[in-house]
C-alpha cells in the first residue's frame, strides 16, 4: 500500500478529502432541530459516499445527475399523492398502477444510447419516486418527505464539491491532456524499437504469453509503447464525459474548451499506432527476410523510423506545452525520406522476390499461342542452344547475390550487422523457421523450403510497405492537431536561437545603437 500511494500521490488525497466530508456530514446526527433533517441525515451521507468522485468533472456529473433526478422524482411524486388522495378508496390502486408504468418508462428510457450519460440520475429518480410515495403514505406527509429528502441531497453534494475543489483539486481534464500527450511518446519509443529490431535480426527465443494474450508487458518498451496508446481509447473516453462538466480552469480558460479534439488525435495517433503494432508483428513472424537483403535497405529503412519518431515527438511535446507548429512543412523530411525509401524498392525491386522458381514460356510456344503458328518457322530457325537459354530463367539467390555482397562491407551498416544482438529473451532471427515439415513425422520435403524461401523474400517488402503506410497516416494525425491547436487557442511559438541571424550588424545599425545608447 506504501509503494501504491507513492505512485500516485493523489491517490492517498482523495481519500482523506472523502474522509473529511463524511466527517462533515455525520455533524448532522448530532442536530436536535429541526427533527425531520436530523432523523433523515442518512440521505445526505448517501449522497457524499456516492456523489464524491475522483475528479471534479465526474463529481459535478454525478451531483446534477442525483440533484435533477431527486427533484423531477419529488415533484412527480407529489402529484401522484394529490391524484390518490382525490381518488378516495382506490389511492392504493394508482399508488401501484402509477408506480409499475413510471419504473417501465424510466427504465425504457434509460436504456437509449444517448441517455447513457444520466444513467446514474435515472437510478435516483426510480429510488426517489418510490421512497417518497411508500413513505409518504404511511405518514401521510408527502411534501415534508420530498423537500427533506431534496435538501438533505443537495447539502450532500454541496459538502462534496466544495471539499473536491477547495482541497487539491483534480481535473479529469489535464488528466485527459497529460494522457494525450505522454502516449505520443510511448509510440516513438516502439516505432525506433521495431525498425531497429527488424535491421539487427532480433528475434524473441519464446514469445512472451502476454504479448499473445494482449496483455501488460513492461518487459518489452517495444510492445508496452503502442499497447498504451491502443487502449487509451476507454479511458480517453471517460475522462472526456467528466471533463464537458468542468468549469475554465488553470491553463484551460475557455467556455466550453475544446475537449474532443484531444479525443480526436488520440484516435489518429492510434490509427498510427496499429501500423507500429504491424511492424512489431513482422518480427514476430515465422518466415523472415534474410539479413543480407536488409542490409540493401537499411539506411532508407532506418533514416523513414528515425524522422517518423522525430515527428511523433514534437507533436507530443507541442500538446504538452500546448504551442502552435513553427512550420507547416512538420512533415516533409519524413515524405522525403519514404520517397527515398520508394525510389530504392523500384530500383531494387528483384530483391524482394524470389526468381528461382521462375518459368518462362519458351519462346516457340508463346508465338504459337499467341500468332496461332503464323511465326512457327522462324522459330525453328534458332538453333538449341538458345532455345534451350531462352526457355529457362536462372537467378542467384539472396546469399550469393553479388549486388548483395557490396552493402555487406558498408561501414554505416556495421552497427546493424546480424552478429550483434539484443542478450536476453532475443536472439538472432533465420532466414525462415528452422522445422523442416508441419508434421514432425513427416519427412523432409525440399517443396516447403522452397515455399518458406520465396515467402520470407517477401517478408521485406510487407515490413517496408508497413513503414510506407505509418508515414501517409500521419498526416492524419498533423491535420487532428492542428484542429485543437485552432480550437483551443495554443499559443504562439517561440522562435528558437537557432533561428536567430547571427550575422553582423551592418554600418547603419552600429551608428543607431551608438547614439541610442548615448
Amino acid at each position: 500500500m506504501w509503494a501504491f500511494a507513492r505512485k500516485d500521490p493523489r491517490k492517498p488525497v482523495f481519500a482523506a478529502k472523502v474522509a473529511v466530508a463524511l466527517a462533515l456530514i455525520t455533524l448532522l446526527v448530532f442536530l436536535r432541530e429541526p427533527s425531520d433533517i436530523a432523523s433523515h441525515s442518512v440521505w445526505a451521507i448517501l449522497t457524499v459516499v456516492v456523489v464524491f468522485e475522483f475528479s471534479i468533472g465526474a463529481t459535478l456529473s454525478k451531483g446534477f445527475n442525483r440533484g435533477l433526478g431527486t427533484l423531477i422524482a419529488g415533484g412527480l411524486a407529489l402529484a401522484v399523492a394529490e391524484l390518490a388522495a382525490q381518488m378516495g378508496k382506490y389511492d392504493m390502486v394508482v399508488l401501484i398502477i402509477s408506480t409499475f408504468v413510471v419504473a417501465f418508462c424510466a427504465t425504457l428510457t434509460k436504456l437509449h444510447p444517448k441517455m447513457k450519460p444520466y444513467e446514474y440520475g435515472f437510478r435516483v429518480f426510480l429510488l426517489t419516486f418510490c421512497y417518497v410515495t411508500v413513505s409518504g403514505y404511511n405518514t401521510g406527509e408527502f411534501t415534508a418527505t420530498a423537500i427533506s429528502r431534496f435538501l438533505l441531497i443537495a447539502l450532500g453534494a454541496a459538502v462534496s464539491l466544495g471539499i473536491n475543489i477547495g482541497i487539491h483539486p483534480i481535473w479529469a481534464g489535464e488528466d485527459l491532456h497529460t494522457l494525450v500527450a505522454k502516449n505520443f511518446a510511448g509510440v516513438a519509443k516502439s516505432l525506433e524499437g521495431c525498425v531497429d529490431g527488424y535491421l539487427t535480426c532480433m528475434e524473441y527465443e519464446r514469445i512472451p504469453s502476454k504479448i499473445l494474450t494482449y496483455e501488460a508487458s513492461d518487459d518489452d518498451p517495444v510492445y508496452s509503447g503502442y499497447r498504451a496508446a491502443v487502449e487509451a481509447s476507454t479511458q480517453e473516453e471517460a475522462l472526456l464525459g467528466c471533463a464537458i462538466w468542468e468549469p475554465p480552469h488553470g491553463p484551460y480558460k475557455m467556455m466550453k474548451y475544446p475537449w474532443k479534439s484531444y479525443t480526436k488525435v488520440g484516435g489518429a495517433l492510434r490509427h498510427c499506432s496499429f501500423s507500429v503494432m504491424a511492424l512489431h508483428g513482422c518480427i514476430l513472424s515465422e518466415i523472415q527476410a534474410p539479413p543480407e537483403s536488409r542490409k540493401v535497405f537499411c539506411a532508407e529503412l532506418h533514416r523513414v523510423g528515425h524522422e517518423g519518431a522525430k515527428v511523433l515527438r514534437e507533436l507530443g511535446q507541442r500538446v504538452k506545452t500546448m504551442t502552435k507548429l513553427s512550420s507547416r512543412n512538420i512533415l516533409s523530411e519524413v515524405h522525403f525520406a519514404a520517397e527515398e525509401l520508394q525510389k530504392k524498392i523500384d530500383e531494387n525491386s528483384y530483391l524482394l522476390v524470389n526468381t528461382e522458381r521462375w518459368e518462362v514460356i519458351p519462346r516457340h510456344a508463346r508465338t504459337a499461342q499467341t500468332h496461332d503458328g503464323a511465326n512457327d518457322a522462324a522459330d525453328k530457325d534458332e538453333s538449341p542452344e538458345n532455345t534451350t537459354v531462352d526457355s529457362l530463367h536462372i537467378s542467384n539467390s539472396f546469399a550469393s547475390n553479388p549486388f548483395l555482397s557490396r552493402y555487406s562491407s558498408n561501414p554505416f551498416l556495421g552497427r546493424y550487422d546480424s552478429g550483434s544482438m539484443m542478450v536476453g529473451s532475443l536472439k538472432a532471427q533465420s532466414s525462415w523457421p528452422v522445422r523442416q515439415s508441419f508434421h514432425p513425422s513427416f519427412p523432409f520435403e525440399s517443396g516447403e523450403s522452397r515455399t518458406y524461401e520465396s515467402a520470407s523474400a517477401l517478408s521485406l517488402a510487407t515490413f517496408a510497405s508497413l513503414l510506407i503506410e505509418f508515414v501517409a497516416r500521419l498526416q492524419n494525425l498533423v491535420d487532428a492537431f492542428e484542429e485543437l491547436s485552432d480550437k483551443a487557442n495554443f499559443k504562439d511559438p517561440v522562435e528558437e536561437p537557432s533561428t536567430i541571424s547571427r550575422e553582423p550588424p551592418g554600418v547603419l545599425a552600429r551608428i543607431h545603437d551608438f547614439f541610442r545608447l548615448k
